[in-house]
């Protein structure tokens, strides 16, 4: 693992699940344009807040992913997003839950974190928000993809389908990113459209604090990407900061992934760095798609097998 040094860390995930393999090219393509766009500004002395937003931004933007635009649609056929931000210098952190028709909900999260009193906004009061704190809101077409109709045409009516088979087939998942500052200051952001034909008003692990992200300077950050319920139930991003406090990175979200699978029978993965620098990963779905930055600013991509 490197070092600890005054260069800073990014670190991108696009989610961990079965990515067929007609999808792989479009997932290198899009973690790889996050980090490429965002790593510059971290170099140029952009805090790790700032870095963790962009890159969410980015992929929120690419419909490969079910973030943002290209998310996957709800039981009546609607787009509701999830999105978190948290900084490790503070531990402030924003989120919002069941948004619709807003591209960039990690944006509103961090609004919500910086112009208010509380956390977390949802449904119309979060959509409210977000109009009144001057983001566009979009038509749902807007946010829909043809990908994402068909899919959700051929699982409508299924009697058999559950919300978490997108593991086994179908198209994206969440997305992440966790960041270090030349300042040695940790952030994370974590965006999703939640699961296929999910109940409307359903809220998984993303925008939960300690479930789908958690950021503490003193350990670490990491984002969480998987079956939303499970990752809940171990609050698996705080489980794997904890972590971080008497194993290596890796060996942290190895530990992490284990408990995950272990406790609660749960399908994920974890991108994270902890507070020396060093990156961390690790799933039990078949993929993850992630991508990061080496000290001397060359990117790694790969969509990665099964860890364990």
């Amino acid at each position: 693992m490197q070092k600890q040094s005054n260069s800073p860390r990014l670190i991108v995930h696009g989610g961990a699940w079965n990515i067929p393999a007609d999808y792989h090219a479009a997932h290198l393509a899009g973690v790889k344009a996050a980090v490429e766009q965002t790593y510059p500004h971290l170099l140029d002395g952009a805090s790790a807040l700032d870095a963790v937003e962009m890159a969410v931004q980015v992929l929120e933007a690419d419909p490969t992913f079910d973030a943002g635009r290209g998310a996957f649609l709800n039981a009546v056929g609607e787009v509701e997003l999830d999105a978190i931000i948290m900084d490790g210098r503070t531990l402030n952190f924003g989120a919002v839950a069941a948004l619709q028709n807003i591209l960039h909900p990690v944006g509103v999260a961090r609004q919500v974190m910086e112009q208010t009193e509380h956390n977390l906004l949802v449904g119309a009061g979060a959509l409210d928000f977000a109009r009144r704190s001057g983001f566009n809101e979009l038509p749902p077409e807007e946010l829909l993809t043809e990908r994402e109709l068909e899919f959700f045409r051929q699982i409508q009516n299924d009697p058999a389908f559950r919300t978490h088979h997108p593991f086994k087939e179908g198209p994206g998942d969440t997305v992440g990113a966790v960041a270090m500052d030349k300042a040695g200051n940790l952030a994370v952001a974590t965006s999703t459209g939640g699961t296929a034909r999910k109940l409307p008003g359903r809220v998984g692990d993303c925008p939960i604090v300690g479930a789908g992200a958690y950021a503490d300077n003193e350990r670490g950050a990491v984002s969480a990407t998987g079956w939303g319920e499970s990752i809940m139930k171990v609050l698996l991003s705080k489980t794997v900061c904890d972590a971080f406090a008497a194993a290596d990175a890796m060996a942290a979200a190895r530990q992490g992934i284990d408990t995950l699978a272990r406790k609660v029978n749960g399908l994920g993965g974890v991108i994270g760095i902890n507070a020396k620098g060093e990156y961390a990963w690790a799933h039990n779905t078949p993929y993850m798609a992630m991508a990061y930055a080496e000290t001397e600013g060359a990117i790694k991509i790969s969509i990665r097998a099964r860890t364990n």
